[in-house]
Order: structure tokens, then sequence, then C-alpha cells
């Protein structure tokens, strides 16, 4: 059945999550370097031991590891990515659109083609009725009353609430008795009702689309064609026909005219399709009607006029969106779709899918719940069902597309905590692993003692959290989770961040001569005090000095936690942790700002390369030295 189809389409639904990709991703990345850099540490002690059992430095050894592994391990990022997404869930719902899947934020951040329903969406959803056209002798209230008969008030249908606001007499209705109604459905494509009228003759009255109406009133020739042409009219101007019949005493049905209905677009609907497209998101149009409505609507609005006929894509005995070939090129070339039913929903989206596209979809009744489900980011319209709404990612309050590209904006400023925080944890934990690894290899020597890199941890992750409230901008276009740009970006970073802490800890060993429990002190503070400052590099992608500003919040919190590690190293903590000079730690303090403007000047450099910065107007790098020489033409030749 139809219905059968939709809700087998909605159990077969899905996609998965970029965000639990990526997450997964950098996690192993970590875990894999972390276990291979232990290793290393635990192959360089067994050799040093030579065959020897120290049980002492055994001891020592396992205990360092196992703190390494546990300090390493990136067990706060799925708490800290949560809890920016969940104060981010709280902003959106500010702006009304509340979501009810924590990951499509990063999907909305993403998204590039966004499949938008027509009515209420794109349109006021205020209908009205037009001129009314009669056919076969009626009159226009003629047409007008069967329509209302074949509607029920008490279902405050747009349609039937705008066919009976055009009776001259409201109370001609109470003159018949409704004795049985089929309510529209989308396989009829028409409503009927049995009445009584005031002599007590039973007669049935109809309303639906044209064509049916016309079929099932048995109308041909010149009638037939007139009747075409006037609705190819109206479509023309933008507006869907409904046409009505009623019974002949004789039990035949007889067409009665035609009835235009005017829903006219959102003011705001034109600015806000630029806004997007601005965005780099393309708006394709999805709607139920003809395709001369959808291309009038569509061309006001300045979204092509490419529209499909989703009969000409799909295949009669197509199946939960199955495609034949081409069919997909077309969709992704679409404007929009005319005609279309909950299966080519689906199937619309799967496909952009495929293409490579990340898909938001708009829609409002039970039958979009299999492709509100299947997208990237199914979005729940106001005033949609509850199974749309249960089926959808996120949920508007409002109608109109304008708060889905405020939600856009606001994803892509959460995806920006979250890729801020990744290109940190990665960098830092990199620097630390390997700093730590490489000390005890080449030198014999542990930079940090175990109760220090749990310290360390600490005080790195516990005011992290705070990044969900940073300030950030919005991308110009969509964005998604690049990882080998993050672990290039937060790699080389991380290096340049070694180098910082072995300059350190030759000034230690050779400047100031400390011993070994102080110099242990040292590198603790250039940590701790390092690793913050460079999440005020990582932050954003232009100069750390330049808007927008880190959030008082994290700003805050970062400057109580590097308060608590300067008096902890200046005051001591017992055994654990050896005071040093206040004059020390100062000197430290301004290494560290120094260096700050060094890892921000590679930042920069990084990105203008990635991002295709060059000297001759705009050419990537790593295109233009893909480029053959001929491309340039006789460049490459001699010349004589």
């Amino acid at each position: 059945t139809f219905f059968g189809r939709t809700a087998n389409l909605v159990a077969s639904a899905g996609s998965k999550s970029h965000f639990q990709a990526a997450v997964v991703g950098i996690g192993n990345f970590l875990i894999i370097f972390t276990v291979a850099l232990a290793a290393i540490l635990v192959i360089d002690q067994l050799a040093i031991m030579d065959g020897h059992i120290d049980s002492h430095r055994l001891a020592r050894l396992a205990e360092y590891v196992l703190v390494l592994l546990v300090a390493a391990v990136p067990f706060t990022t799925p708490a800290v990515l949560s809890v920016t997404m969940a104060l981010g869930a709280k902003m959106l719902a500010a702006k009304q659109a509340i979501v009810s899947r924590l990951e499509s934020i990063e999907e909305l951040a993403g998204i590039d083609i966004l499949c938008s329903d027509k009515t209420g969406t794109l349109t006021q959803n205020k209908l009205t009725l037009g001129e009314v056209v009669p056919f076969g002798g009626a009159g226009v209230q003629d047409a007008v009353l069967a329509a209302s008969l074949a509607s029920k008030a008490e279902d405050n249908d747009p349609i039937e609430l705008a066919v009976m606001a055009k009776l001259d007499d409201p109370g001609a209705l109470a003159a018949y008795k409704q004795k049985a109604f089929v309510p529209f459905d989308p396989v009829t494509k028409r409503t009927e009702a049995t009445l009584e009228g005031a002599d007590g003759k039973t007669f049935r009255a109809s309303k639906g689309m044209p064509a049916v109406i016309l079929d099932l009133c048995a109308v041909s020739g010149e009638e037939r064609k007139s009747a075409e042409d006037q609705i190819a009219a109206f479509a023309a101007r933008g507006m869907r026909t409904i046409a009505a019949a009623r019974t002949a005493p004789d039990g035949r049905w007889t067409f009665l005219g035609l009835l235009p209905l005017l829903d006219p677009p959102r003011t705001d609907s034109k600015q806000t399709i630029d806004e997007a497209r601005r965005l780099g998101v393309a708006v394709k149009m999805v709607t139920g009607d003809d395709v001369a409505i959808a291309r009038t609507i569509s061309g006001e609005l300045g979204m092509g006029n490419r529209i499909q006929l989703a009969s000409d894509i799909f295949p009669a005995d197509s199946q939960g969106g199955d495609l034949p070939a081409g069919a997909a090129e077309k969709i992704v070339a679409a404007d929009g779709f005319a005609r279309v039913f909950p299966e080519h929903k689906y199937g619309v989206v799967k496909a952009l899918q495929s293409a490579g596209h990340i898909v938001g979809m708009t829609g409002d009744g039970v039958n979009d719940a299999p492709a509100l489900k299947q997208a990237d980011v199914g979005i729940a319209v106001s005033g949609a069902t509850d199974a749309a709404r249960a089926a959808a990612a996120l949920i508007l309050t409002a109608p109109g597309l304008s708060v889905i590209i405020d939600g856009i904006k606001e994803a892509r400023r959460i995806f920006e905590r979250m890729m801020s925080y990744m290109l940190y944890r990665v960098a830092m934990t990199l620097a630390i692993m390997f700093f730590v690894v490489a000390s005890v290899v080449f030198f014999d020597f542990f930079p940090l003692s175990a109760v220090m890199i749990i310290a360390l941890a600490l005080l790195d992750d516990l005011p992290i959290m705070t990044i969900a409230y940073d300030r950030a901008l919005a991308a110009p276009k969509p964005v998604k989770w690049d990882m080998p740009r993050v672990f290039l970006i937060s790699s080389v970073l991380g290096v340049f961040a070694v180098v910082q802490s072995f300059v350190l800890l030759f000034f230690a060993k050779f400047h100031y001569h400390l011993n070994p429990a102080h110099i242990q002190t040292m590198m603790f503070l250039q940590l701790v005090a390092g690793g913050h400052l460079l999440l005020f590099v990582t932050r954003s992608v232009g100069p750390f000095w330049k808007p927008p500003f880190p959030d008082p919040r994290l700003f805050w919190a970062i400057v109580g936690t590097q308060t608590a590690a300067v008096l902890v190293c200046g005051i001591g903590a017992g055994k654990v942790i050896q005071a040093l000079p206040w004059s020390i730690i100062g000197w430290v303090w301004v290494y560290n700002i120094a260096w700050m403007f060094v890892l921000d000047f590679v930042k920069l450099s990084l990105y203008r390369v990635l991002n295709g910065w060059n000297l001759h107007g705009g050419t990537s790098f790593f295109d233009r030295i893909r480029t053959p020489l001929g491309h340039y033409g006789t460049l490459h030749q001699r010349r004589h």
C-alpha cells in the first residue's frame, strides 16, 4: 500500500554521521601514535638494561608508560565536543530551531544542498481562490458550491477553507446533508462527498486534481482541450488549479469548472535564498505541484527554471529510490522537482548524497518521514506532523527558510569551536608525547614526573570545556571534517611545539644549570603555559590578536588554571614539584609568549598554502604544481 511503502522507507532510511567518523578517526590516530611512542620508550629502556633486570627502573618505566597512555588517550574529546554541541543546541533553540540529534549540528554546518518544500516554506501557505472558470453551462457559484460540498470545514484544510470563502451565501451549505465523505489521498487525488439535498434526492460532489476530474467526467474533444489550456494559463501565473464536478440525476458525473488557487511566495523567501547562495548552499524546490507552477514560483524567487518532473526521473516500479542510469546527473543539475511522491523525495536525497553532497531536506507530513530520516539534516518545518518531527534532526518552530539560514550560520560557528579544539588537542598530544619520549630516548632524562603528567592533563582539559562558549566567525562556505588537513596543521604545530620545549630544556640544563627536579618543574610550567597559549593560536584562522577575541568565560578559565600552575611552580608542592625562582617563572612566560607569535606565523603560513594563497592571483599551490607546462602555451618552448 501507499503507507506501507512509506513505512518501509522510514525503516531503511538513515545516513552515517560525519561527526562520529571524525571523532573515531582522530581518536584512532592519537591512540596509535601514543602506543607507538610508548613501545619505542619500552624498547629503549630494555636496551639500556642490556639483559640485566633493574626492578626499580622497570617499575618506574611501567608506571610512566601507563600514565602516558592514560594522559594521551583523548577520553575527554567526546565530552568536550558534546558539551560544545549541547550549548550550540541551546543557542539554536533561541533562534527557533530545536535540535533532536546533536550530531546534526555538525551536518547542518556542512550542507551544500537544501531541498525545500514549496507550500508554507517558500510560499505563505495562505491560499486564496482566484477567478473561477465554469464549464458546460454551469455558473461560477455552481462550481464553488460543488467544491464546497466536497469539503469538510472542521478539517481546517487550507484549500477547502479558501473554496468555502468564495461562496456568495455561506448558509447555502446548510440545505445539504453530508451522508458520506471520502477525504483526499495521494492515490485518487480527489475528495468525494455523498449528499442529500433539500428535495430529498441523493447526489455526489467531488473536487480534486483537474486531470482526474476530467477523466471522471469523461470530458474529451474541444472542451477538454479548452480546460487544459486554461489550466496551463493558470500554472504560468503560479496558480495551482482544482476542478469541481457533481453527478446528474442519471448518476453521470458533470464537469462544472476550474478553481485556481494562489499561494504567493513569502516576502522574505527571495532574500533568504540569495543569502543561502552566498553561504554556498544551493536551494532546490521539491513540490507535489505541476511543473509549470513550480517553474513560475522558482523563477520569481531566482532559484532557476530547470524543474524536473519526478516521473521522468524515477521509473514507475522504482522502490526505495532506485535510479536508472543518468538519473543522478539530472537530479544534481536540476533546480527543483515537481509532482513529487515520498519515494521520490527519498530518491532525490540518496542521489545527491551518492554524488558527495551533504543534503538538508524539509518536510511536514507523514509521507516526508523517509526523506527526512535519510537526509544528513532532516528539517521538520513549523506545523509538521509528529511523524515528521520524529524522523527529523531539526525541528523549526517558525515558518519560512530564514530560520534554517540562521541555523546554518550558528552551526558553522559551533563547528569552528569544535575544529579549534581538535587542532589544539592533536597538536598538544603530539607535542607532549614526542617531547617526553624523545627526552628519555636521546637524553635518558624524564622531563616530567608521573604526577606532573596527570596534573598537566587535568589543567589542559578542564578549562577547555569553556570553548563551547567561545566567539567564532561563521565560515562563508559549507564546512566539513577534512582529516588530512586537520592532521597536517596540528602535526606541524606539534612539531614546532616540540622544538619550543627542547630549546627551553637546553637553557635549563646549560644556561641555568638546574638540577633534574627543578628542570621538571620548569618543563611542567612550559607545557601548561605553552598549551593554553597554543589554544589561542588554533582558535581562529587569522592572527590571534585580531577579532573574534576569546569569550570571557574561556579567557578567565585559562587565566585561573595558569595562575594555579604558576603558584604551584613558585611555591612548590613538597617532593612532587620543586619550587622555582620567580625570575625563572617570569622568563618562562616571556619565552612562551614570544613562541606564541612564532606558532601563529606557522599557522598562518600553513593556511595560506592550503587555501591556495600565492603571488599570482589565487590559483592553488597544489593545483599549480600539478598543471602540465603545456597549459601555459609557448612558455615552455625554446625561444629563438
